[in-house]
């Protein structure tokens, strides 16, 4: 079997496109929650934080010297990335459970004779 055919079998199996779908959809579902996170949670949040902007949080390393950037560590902006992993975490947490639960049959009662 020559190598095109070989790659032609990978690709087409079942479990490859369910994997290339599921790819599609995890980015999707990832630009959703950024959205979620950045424009709709993090706002009140900075709110009620005394009007604080999480993107801007950021402390000076290197001051800009001229033509070369300052140097920046971006900490607001790690914050908003946690509450996303946090967020993607738990729903993908919830869908496992929800198709575990799927899964299981239940067993039927034993005879008590």
């Amino acid at each position: 079997m020559g190598m095109v055919s070989e790659f032609r079998e990978f690709a087409v199996k079942g479990n490859v496109v369910d994997m290339a779908v599921g790819i599609i959809i995890g980015g999707a579902f990832g630009k959703i929650v950024s959205s979620l996170v950045n424009d709709v949670i993090m706002p009140p949040i900075g709110v009620v934080m005394g009007g604080v902007n999480f993107t801007d949080l950021s402390i000076t390393l290197k001051a800009a010297a001229g033509d070369a950037p300052a140097v920046m560590l971006n900490y607001g902006m790690f914050i908003q990335s946690v509450v996303d992993f946090l967020i993607v975490a738990w729903a993908v947490f919830l869908m496992i459970k929800g198709m575990n639960s799927l899964r299981r049959t239940k067993e039927p009662p034993a005879d008590k004779t």
